[in-house]
């Protein structure tokens, strides 16, 4: 088997932001060549599959300046510093978003959204057994989305007209489907 590791030589910060910072790194290739790597570093983020008792999955549709348009997702934010534990950030987003709170939790998985120039990684959790929780909403102030319940049908549906287009929501409704008779 071939060594396929890259040793870093150096670290060139380019950009800190409040969500994302810039790196690029030289590398020693497994060959003994260097090259460069562009690295976005992210401090992580959770995504929640919430399913009410009718089957029903939460969604939030908001617009997305990166890719110019509007689009359903899962509920999902950013880990925040101090949240050590990503659950702990589920829970937060999921009533911050949605106004719902749920009783039972279940994690899924975790998955790195562009692994070849970013090191974020999506922890995907499951919440049944759903709550309201307040009546309002506790958006960040740049925050405005709407919330929706969809069916398994309306979902799919929104993935062929191109409304759900995001690898952590497509994933959470395969999951969704594949359990259906579970729910």
């Amino acid at each position: 088997m071939k060594n396929l590791t890259e040793e870093t030589q150096s670290t060139t910060e380019i950009f800190k932001g409040n969500v994302i910072a810039l790196e690029i790194d030289t590398v020693r290739l497994p060959n003994g060549e260097t090259a460069t790597r562009e690295i976005i570093r992210h401090p992580g983020a959770v995504a929640i599959l919430a399913i009410t008792t009718d089957k029903k999955m939460v969604f939030v549709e908001q617009y997305r300046k990166p890719v110019g348009a509007i689009l359903f997702e899962i509920p999902a934010g950013k880990i925040d510093a101090g949240e050590t534990n990503p659950l702990v950030t589920a829970k937060r987003e999921l009533e911050e978003e949605t106004d719902y709170r749920a009783e039972k939790w279940q994690r899924l998985t975790a998955l790195y959204t562009a692994p070849g120039f970013a090191d974020e990684v999506i922890h995907i959790y499951e919440a049944t057994k759903l709550t309201i929780a307040s009546n309002a909403l506790k958006l960040d102030d740049d925050e405005f989305l709407n919330v929706h319940l969809l069916s398994l049908d309306e979902a799919k549906q929104l993935i062929g007209s191109q409304k759900i287009v995001d690898a952590k929501t497509v994933f959470a409704i395969q999951h969704f489907e594949l359990n259906y008779n579970n729910y």
